[in-house]
């Protein structure tokens, strides 16, 4: 076990966001020296001396914007990069392409003059950086503890243990992922034809980054991929997002299936979560259900996947050679929900082939 503690770089234009990330980050256990820096002119000068193990990098700044010190890092001393951002309409777009040049993940710049969202974020914040380290330096897994209680579905969804859905033909395909998830999904959903059983999908993101990750997935797949909105149903060719911290429910009505979005708490950490997903997959679409989980930090989905199996589904779980982080996969297998463990080229490949054996 490698129990180095994690030192990190904040490099942020604003004073505030500085404190406030450095104040959160050297709260916890697992996480070393925090180093600010007010732009990247200053942090390139830092990194002299100092060596972080993650970055957390802000989208606009003045001198050089976080895009471009993005491109150079991984172009010439690679380390893990967690992008910031206001979350504005404008930035979002920005954040999104950033995934592309390599940053690992995206989390919310904390707003000033709102305390809960702070303390709401706190958690989510470090467990997005020890992540990012994860990715780097895969030793540190087993350093990598929640150490918090967390909520489970029921506090969105009672379990239920009537498992008599009626079966039939019309599958639905309902995915799971986190840490390293931008990229899974978009090999995974590329690998899967216009004509494909409908897919559901959570991803842990920020608000408003969702709908524009989902808008880039559409100009790259044969399916159309959409924000979910309340009440959209679940087609055939079409591919629902969970809009950022709103969970994610899939429902049935006769033999329509749709989904609802949801306010409430936190489930395993997160807003929108797998495992409120999965559960009412499990109630509502049962045998009809193909559970897909990528990869992702911590254990979200793992309970939900269970009981989907339970339920009659078929699930499968990306492998630990082509996670980002095997988090969520790993924790899936142990609790005894997947049926198949496959590299994430072959999943959607698989995934079709089972739908089509059990129409």
């Amino acid at each position: 076990m490698n129990n180095k503690k994690i030192n990190v770089m904040v490099v942020d234009d604003s004073a505030v966001v500085r404190q406030t990330l450095q104040s959160i980050l050297a709260s916890d256990p697992n996480i070393g020296e925090v180093v600010c820096c007010g732009d990247p002119f200053v942090a390139a000068e830092r990194m002299k001396t100092f060596t972080p193990d993650v970055m957390t990098l802000d989208v606009e700044m003045p001198k050089m914007d976080g895009i471009t010190f993005l491109k150079k890092i991984m172009s010439q001393h690679p380390i893990p990069i967690v992008m910031c951002s206001t979350l504005t309409e404008k930035n979002s777009e920005t954040a999104i392409k950033a995934l592309d040049y390599g940053a690992v993940d995206i989390i919310q710049k904390p707003k000033m003059g709102t305390k809960a969202f702070i303390e709401e974020s706190r958690v989510l914040i470090c467990d997005s950086v020890k992540a990012a380290a994860e990715v780097k330096v895969k030793k540190v897994s087993g350093t990598l503890k929640e150490i918090q209680p967390k909520l489970t579905a029921d506090v969105v969804l009672s379990a239920s243990k009537d498992h008599s859905m009626i079966k039939t033909t019309e599958k639905v395909i309902l995915v799971g992922a986190s840490t390293g998830g931008t990229e899974a999904l978009s090999v995974f959903l590329q690998g899967l034809p216009p004509d494909s059983p409908g897919v559901v999908i959570v991803q842990h993101m920020p608000e408003n980054f969702t709908l524009s990750f989902a808008n880039r997935l559409d100009t790259l797949c044969s399916m159309s991929v959409k924000q979910a909105d309340f009440g959209d149903t679940v087609l055939p060719g079409r591919v629902l997002l969970a809009p950022g911290n709103k969970h994610l429910l899939i429902k049935r009505s006769g033999a329509r299936y749709y989904v609802e979005t949801k306010d409430g708490p936190l489930v395993s950490r997160h807003r929108p979560s797998v495992d409120v997903l999965f559960r009412s997959g499990a109630r509502y679409v049962g045998k009809n259900a193909i559970g897909v989980m990528l990869t992702g930090m911590g254990d979200d989905g793992a309970r939900g996947m269970k009981e989907m199996k339970d339920a009659g589904a078929h699930n499968f779980a990306q492998d630990e050679k082509t996670s980002v982080v095997f988090g969520m996969p790993k924790m899936a297998i142990e609790h005894g929900g997947v049926d198949s463990i496959l590299p994430l080229q072959d999943i959607a490949g698989a995934v079709l082939s089972f739908s089509k054996r059990h129409n």
